[in-house]
């Protein structure tokens, strides 16, 4: 009887183990599925992938221009095609006015952790705390368009910590 028991007791522990590792292949593959998925989108907003999926906007631009949005650099003069392509899709569209004329700005937002965490949880709210650092937005760049130019544009520092 006693060997019985022994032989059931090390069934239902391989058992547990096995279903123990079964969970932690899951929860790898899981993981490694979010960050495959995770890398496809954000390589969707390259510079190179916006050429790459709008050539014809790209051709349509000066080799000075094309140089220079290929590195994801602007200029005075530019078009808000050769600026979607080098900059990407704007946070913000503001509408404004300059010398009696219309105008628009675009404004790109950044997060980012600007402090070390230094393995320390971070306070959300009561019973709230986690070890992944929380992201803040601010404002990284923008560019004023006057009749379809860019007459005005600036990178912004990231706050301080």
């Amino acid at each position: 009887m006693a060997n019985q028991q022994s032989t059931l007791i090390d069934s239902i522990s391989r058992e547990r183990m096995i279903d123990t590792m079964e969970r932690r292949v899951a929860s790898v593959a899981l993981t490694f599925g979010i960050a495959v998925g995770a890398l496809i989108l954000t390589g969707c907003a390259t510079t190179e992938a916006r050429i790459s999926n709008n050539p014809e906007m790209y051709q349509r631009l000066s080799p000075r221009d094309q140089a220079l949005v290929s590195q994801g650099q602007i200029r005075p003069g530019m078009s808000m095609d050769a600026v979607w392509l080098a900059w990407g899709t704007p946070d913000q569209k503001i509408p404004g006015e300059r010398r009696g004329r219309p105008t628009e700005t675009w404004m790109y937002v950044r997060y980012d952790t600007p402090y070390p965490s230094y393995g320390a949880p971070y306070y959300y709210g009561p019973f709230d705390w986690s070890y992944i650092p929380p992201k803040f937005p601010y404002l990284s760049k923008g560019v004023t368009f006057s009749s379809g130019r860019v007459v005005f544009f600036q990178h912004l520092p990231p706050p301080p910590p």
